[in-house]
């Protein structure tokens, strides 16, 4: 399968950004938490509109209070541009040494197998076990990964026609489907509780 073009946050020049730099989708994945989906992927394109570049060298080598002042620039990219300024900037310099800059060897270099990719998806900062199976199934539903075991290493985030999150997302229809499952899992979860 080849990758599609992404169409996760209303913005051409954000989705292009995101379907063209595999690092940019790995921030927007990493910037996926309490802010709603488009806000997060967005994010990158705000990083790279104002900083020049989203290269994880640059990023990685930005002055950090700096960076925290691009993160609360209006619109901001983020809700704790504190916190999520830092981990951003962690996660570039974990790419740009461990990965040579190029955050598709993280899904590539020595033809790893789905569980190997989930493995170093968790390895990341910012990625706990959830997050690296949603970016794993969206690698492999949309950005052409052909991993083996993809699908079971991803849970029940990598099963065909299931819409739990950004990975199942590819028109205006499907991301109604993913809102409502997830407000159907928070409630379920809030009943649980209760």
């Amino acid at each position: 399968m080849r990758a599609m073009e992404l169409h996760i946050t209303g913005d051409p020049a954000a989705d292009q950004l995101l379907t063209d730099d595999a690092f940019a989708l790995l921030t927007g994945m990493l910037l996926d938490q309490q802010v709603t989906m488009e806000s997060a992927f967005a994010g990158p394109e705000k990083i790279r509109a104002r900083i020049g570049s989203i290269d994880p060298a640059a990023v990685a080598a930005y002055e950090p209070q700096a960076f925290i002042e691009v993160f609360k620039e209006r619109p901001a990219v983020h809700r704790f541009p504190g916190s999520m300024a830092g981990r951003v900037q962690a996660l570039a310099e974990t790419v740009q040494h461990d990965w040579d800059g190029d955050a598709t060897q993280i899904w590539t270099k020595g033809a790893p197998d789905g569980p190997e990719v989930l493995r170093r998806l968790q390895a990341l900062p910012g990625f706990g076990e959830q997050k690296a199976k949603i970016f794993l199934a969206l690698l492999g539903k949309q950005r052409g990964l052909e991993a083996p075991g993809w699908r079971g290493a991803a849970g029940h985030y990598g099963q065909e026609d299931a819409f739990l999150s950004v990975a199942d997302i590819v028109s205006p229809e499907s991301l109604v489907k993913v809102r409502a499952s997830k407000q159907a899992a928070k409630a379920a979860a809030k009943a649980a509780k209760g």
